[in-house]
């Protein structure tokens, strides 16, 4: 008879304990912000560089190996290499990374002789047609000669800079959202 009694009383002490804290939370004020319309600053700001979204190349220092192509283990990455018949030389015709497809494992970014492919802090890629996910780093038509390791380069974009611009390009709503 006591141990039913003591269990009545444990129950109801239980319950009350968590009435208590949940009464409490009543009087304060909630932690909720509105993104992204009333967050001090951009989230990509506030986001490690060690962070993994969205992928971008800078194509002056790609040497055009395809190493990142073959590193990605669901084919997300296309690189497109020509060579000119007469001069033997090599150029990227076409460097597309398909966003929508990418799982952020970062293989490709490990795999790259000279950090041309990175992760950037842009995350924000909703859109209503994936097929505006495939960023083309390389317009049509151009060609870029391949980075030569030995020679020294200056004046690389920001990190995030390119991948901004390109998911602003593929599909306009996109980043306006986080802004």
């Amino acid at each position: 008879m006591v141990s039913y009694f003591t269990r009545i009383i444990t129950g109801a002490s239980s319950i009350l304990e968590g009435m208590a804290v949940t009464l409490s939370w009543m009087f304060r004020r909630p932690s909720t912000v509105q993104w992204p319309d009333k967050i001090e600053k951009p989230i990509e700001e506030t986001l490690t560089d060690r962070y993994r979204g969205i992928l971008e190349v800078e194509t002056k220092i790609c040497t055009a190996c395809q190493m990142c192509e073959r590193a990605c283990p669901i084919d997300v990455i296309l690189i497109q290499v020509e060579r000119n018949v007469e001069t033997r030389e090599r150029f990227i015709t076409g460097f597309a990374i398909d966003a929508g497809k990418c799982m952020y494992c970062g293989l490709c970014v490990e795999a790259c002789p000279t950090g041309a492919i990175r992760h950037t802090t842009q995350f924000a890629g909703a859109t209503t047609d994936v097929r505006r996910l495939c960023l083309q780093y390389i317009r049509p038509g151009e060609r870029v000669v391949p980075y030569k390791p030995k020679t020294e380069i200056s004046g690389l974009a920001p990190r995030g800079s390119l991948a901004a611009r390109q998911l602003k390009a593929c599909s306009p709503e996109v980043l306006e959202g986080s802004r």
